[in-house]
């Protein structure tokens, strides 16, 4: 009987496709003008700056990826390929951007996960008129419960209206950030699948040649036909 394989978590940030899409159909479409309408040294010109921002805007918004599968985490960042398993995994760090720590000292940035500020903001700001909410709801359940004699129906929080669903809200624990959610997740997995024997291993890293050898090139030729003029 073989055993069904269980497909990697997928993480990648919207907004960086997003940009990076954009930024592509701006990039390619100024630069296809220029080729097709050009003259003397743009076209080269064109080509050069094409050849070497293609590939950086893919690297830096299209490529990033974190793959976190039962024996491995594996790490897509812009120009290497960085297989972590989870055995040898130190710890997930969260501070200014979102990193892994291995056994070894070695840290690798997790591209794929940025660390958004105004979301943990967001969430702080969500989490205080969560507790508000509570308070009324308490409140006003008591107040309703003593003043009017209707078995506590008479406030929001008999009735499960806004006090009821900030207790709901809390009892799911504090809100967070979607990128700190995400780091929560790979937590939970380094410790469930940690001491696996499966998870155990070295930790790889591979550059990305097909991504840097098209940009060097393009950043060669365009400093040639600078210097040339």
């Amino acid at each position: 009987m073989t055993t069904p394989l269980v497909k990697d978590r997928i993480y990648r940030s919207p907004q960086a496709l997003i940009g990076g899409v954009l930024l592509l159909v701006i990039v390619l479409w100024l630069g296809i003008d220029a080729l097709i309408r050009g003259h003397g040294r743009t076209p080269w010109l064109a080509l050069a700056a094409l050849i070497l921002i293609v590939p950086l805007v893919v690297a830096f918004t299209l490529r990033p990826a974190v793959f976190a599968g039962e024996d491995r985490l594996r790490v897509r960042n812009p120009f290497r390929v960085i297989t972590l398993p989870w055995g040898e995994i130190a710890s997930l760090r969260s501070g200014f951007s979102n990193e892994v720590v291995v056994k070894s000292g070695a840290k690798y940035q997790l591209w794929a996960i940025p660390v958004s500020l105004r979301g943990r903001k967001k969430a702080a700001r969500q989490q205080a008129k969560s507790e508000g909410d509570a308070r009324r709801g308490r409140t006003g359940s008591g107040a309703g419960g003593a003043g009017r004699g209707l078995g506590g129906f008479g406030g929001f929080g008999g009735f499960g209206g806004f006090g009821g669903q900030a207790a709901a809200e809390q009892a799911d624990g504090p809100m967070r950030a979607e990128t700190d959610k995400v780091m929560d997740d790979l937590r939970e997995m380094l410790e469930s699948r940690g001491p696996a024997e499966s998870a155990q291993g070295e930790v790889t890293v591979r550059w990305a040649y097909e991504v840097a050898a098209p940009a060097v090139a393009g950043a060669v030729l365009l400093a040639i036909l600078l210097v040339v003029g």
